[in-house]
């Protein structure tokens, strides 16, 4: 079972990643966000941060779709997110591994080229 701490942690293990101040938590790298809190929207309501939920950057509506049917009780979306390539993925159905890959991917598909190249080198 992961949490907001699990995320923040493996989102601040990358390399230059930047946490932006939110009610919970938003990362990006070169000024691109790839993984946050979800800011749940009810009609009628006021947003509500999700630090449960994490939206995660995708890279293409393939992959999307791929996760949305392969794993619909980790993943899923709302109409707010249809053509964008991002999921939520429910953080305590999730193990601290996957979380970590799913990050690290997340942040692959956003950071240029020769932090990526960085990230292999090192590993």
């Amino acid at each position: 079972m992961a949490d907001a701490d699990d995320v923040r942690r493996l989102a601040l293990a990358l390399p230059h990643t930047v946490e932006i101040d939110s009610d919970g938590f938003d990362f990006r790298v070169a000024n691109k966000g790839f993984v946050w809190s979800y800011p749940e929207r009810r009609p009628g309501k006021p947003r509500v941060i999700r630090t449960d939920i994490a939206v995660l950057y995708v890279g293409d509506e393939a992959e999307k779709q791929a996760l949305l049917l392969g794993e619909p009780d980790l993943f899923f979306t709302t109409p707010g997110y249809d053509g964008l390539p991002l999921v939520m993925l429910r953080l305590p159905r999730v193990d601290v591994g996957r979380l970590r890959e799913l990050v690290t991917d997340a942040w692959q598909m956003r950071a240029p080229q020769e932090l990526v190249a960085d990230l292999e080198d090192a590993g």
